[in-house]
């Protein structure tokens, strides 16, 4: 552990480059425009019965805000020097990479409030509403966990990260285990397939990659909950 835990560090900043937080800032508004037209209202009113069309645009804008905030959990200390580096490109995507005043070879271990907390406890909502569902979310969060896991790679100084659209991809199709409520199934499977497949089973790499802060559900691995939070919906509409 850290010996010295009283640095300051920055818990706000986006977790993804410009141009793709441009990229999610347009899907957001595009969908939230196409909910208020009553276009896509049905497939999500389906999912969160009773919060209504601003019920649901508050939970989708606190979700993407929420990016933002990260809360620090524990300090590990790392087996590689911290990267010094503000970018990183993979899969062709620009990464931001925190750089933070942490004791020498400490990782800062937090949770992203939009892509980890917000979307466990809607995950858990949905599945507590519909029990019944509980065995086919499993087996698809299951697959797209594995699927996730298969297609992600430790990036040093940054985290895990995963391809953005391989999740929602992933969570459509594993609605094919035959759920009767597959809007439950994909939005289930893909966020917390997501978050399991990249940053769980990879944990144990944290160690090695010399990242100053790694952000579980944040950089590297948040455009892919926040898409599979939207298109996993959309797509098997």
């Amino acid at each position: 552990m850290s010996e010295n835990p009283r640095r300051r560090v920055p818990l706000f900043y986006t977790p993804v480059h410009s141009y793709l937080f441009f990229v999610l800032s347009s899907v957001l508004v595009v969908v939230l425009l196409l909910l208020f037209a009553d276009i896509v209202g049905l497939a999500f009113k389906t999912l969160f019965p009773g919060l209504g069309t601003i019920g649901i645009l508050l939970l989708l804008t606190t979700c993407f805000l929420g990016s933002f905030v990260n809360i620090p959990l524990l300090r590990l200390r790392s087996e590689s020097p911290a990267v010094k580096v503000r970018y990183l490109r993979a899969f062709g995507m620009m990464y931001p990479v925190p750089v933070v005043e942490l004791a020498e070879n400490a990782t800062l271990i937090a949770v992203n409030l939009g892509g980890a907390v917000i979307s466990t406890l809607a995950s858990v909502y949905l599945l507590l509403r519909a029990p019944s569902n509980i065995p086919y979310a499993a087996v698809a969060t299951l697959a797209v966990a594995l699927i996730v896991k298969l297609v992600s790679k430790p990036a040093p100084g940054v985290g895990i990260i995963s391809p953005s659209l391989v999740s929602p991809l992933a969570a459509a199709l594993a609605v094919l285990v035959g759920s009767p409520q597959y809007h439950l199934t994909a939005y289930v499977a893909g966020t917390m397939g997501t978050l399991i497949g990249a940053d769980l089973l990879n944990f144990y790499k944290i160690q090695r990659l010399g990242s100053s802060v790694v952000s579980i559900g944040g950089t590297g691995t948040f455009d892919g909950v926040f898409l599979s939070g939207i298109l996993a919906v959309l797509l098997p509409l």
